[in-house]
């Protein structure tokens, strides 16, 4: 059994990225949860929180297509050097900032903006880099485990920057995130992975050839589309856990490090089902069975006053969160041939952060007008009835 879990770990390559990514993430998370907080502290709005996602996440949106193109033209690891190292200048820019005194909201979100642009250079190059460092029978897994490092690194990081923004201050967090893109540099300059044969064709003949592929291919479009759609109304929940902890339980940044956390450890546990039985058949309809699940969930969580309840839900909604990803994401990868990976996964990313971006900015604005909770709850419901859709109405997802 741990075999099949642990399977993917099975190949050198993988192992390197893995456990530089997953430091990385770390860092990330930990950023994210001292940055999160000290937009809210600093303007009091909820909707500048969501705003900050928003250009986090937009860039993604605006730029991946040609990221795409680009990662199946040139070295994937040389792009992904260059994407890690903007990431990490700007978080060493924003420690500088704070630990000066002189830091403003319109700064975070100018910062998050220039990160969200390398990481959308970077994230099909990512995505495009892994089925290249496994076979494609442990393709599922080495998805999956994927999901696991980022996963595990959402609830070591929170409850790292925790401690570090209660005992050290916001700069330790900013700096420590700086710090951690050194080891997935590392593990990528170590990687022995074949060239890519570089298309003669022109940048746009090279974007337009991919869009014909995936308009070829059966479900595809439906994956897309879903793709968007469920991070659009599932993603928020993580984005506003900041508001829950302070206006629903009336707590601090210990409530919010704790959500955080179980959220995290529940996509860890889903991770884990999905890499253990990874090679399910119907795993479209399972996938559609799950984000049904997954709505019910997060209105059930939004709509609860009981912080311990709240976790019980949370946990839950986590794990079928990231189960819903990485399978939508696997039947999306095993699809596409190397040659067209990067293409394939840059409008795949397009989808699946682009609607990051709108439904933390929707929420955002929602939330102002309304209540965190009933917003939540609402997005909730139109999961399920998307799920349900697409499994008994459009059942192309349904058939994979």
């Amino acid at each position: 059994m741990l075999k099949r879990i642990f399977a993917a770990f099975e190949y050198r390559e993988f192992r390197l990225l893995w456990f530089g990514a997953c430091t990385s993430s770390i860092g990330t998370w930990m950023q994210k949860l001292a940055q999160s907080w000290l937009v809210l502290q600093l303007s009091n709005r909820p909707f500048l929180l969501g705003l900050d996602s928003f250009l986090g996440e937009i860039p993604i949106l605006l730029f991946s297509l040609v990221g795409g193109v680009i990662a199946d033209r040139v070295d994937r690891r040389k792009l992904l050097v260059g994407s890690q190292v903007v990431q990490m200048s700007c978080a060493f820019l924003l420690a500088g900032l704070f630990a000066a005194g002189v830091v403003h909201v319109w700064m975070i979100l100018t910062l998050s903006f220039i990160v969200g642009f390398a990481q959308a250079f970077g994230g099909p190059a990512y995505q495009a880099l892994i089925p290249t460092l496994v076979q494609p029978k442990d393709l599922p897994n080495a998805i999956a485990m994927n999901s696991i490092q980022f996963n595990l690194a959402r609830v070591i990081g929170p409850v790292l920057g925790g401690i570090a923004l209660a005992k050290l201050g916001a700069t330790w967090c900013f700096s420590l995130n700086g710090l951690s893109f050194v080891a997935v540099i590392i593990a990528l300059l170590a990687l022995q992975v074949r060239p890519l044969r570089a298309s003669g064709a022109s940048m746009l003949s090279s974007m337009k050839e991919g869009i014909r592929f995936i308009r070829s291919q059966p479900g595809m479009q439906p994956l897309i589309w879903l793709a968007f759609f469920m991070t659009m109304l599932g993603v928020p929940l993580v984005v506003f856990l900041p508001v829950i902890a302070k206006d629903v339980f009336h707590k601090g940044s210990d409530t919010y490090t704790l959500l955080l956390s179980v959220s995290g450890l529940g996509a860890i546990a889903g991770a884990l089902l999905v890499a253990a039985f990874g090679h399910i058949r119907n795993k479209g309809k399972a996938a559609l069975q799950t984000l049904i699940t997954l709505g019910v969930l997060i209105a059930g969580f939004a709509l609860s006053k009981h912080l311990w309840l709240s976790c019980v839900l949370l946990f839950l909604a986590g794990a079928g969160l990231i189960a819903v990803f990485a399978m939508i994401s696997s039947l999306v990868q095993l699809i596409a041939p190397d040659e067209m990976r990067g293409r394939v996964m840059s409008v795949y990313n397009v989808a699946f952060r682009g609607g990051m971006p709108i439904g933390s900015f929707l929420t955002g604005l929602l939330v102002e007008r309304l209540s965190a909770p009933g917003v939540l709850a609402a997005n909730g419901f139109l999961l399920a009835v998307l799920g349900a859709y697409f499994l008994f109405v459009q059942r192309r997802v349904a058939e994979l």
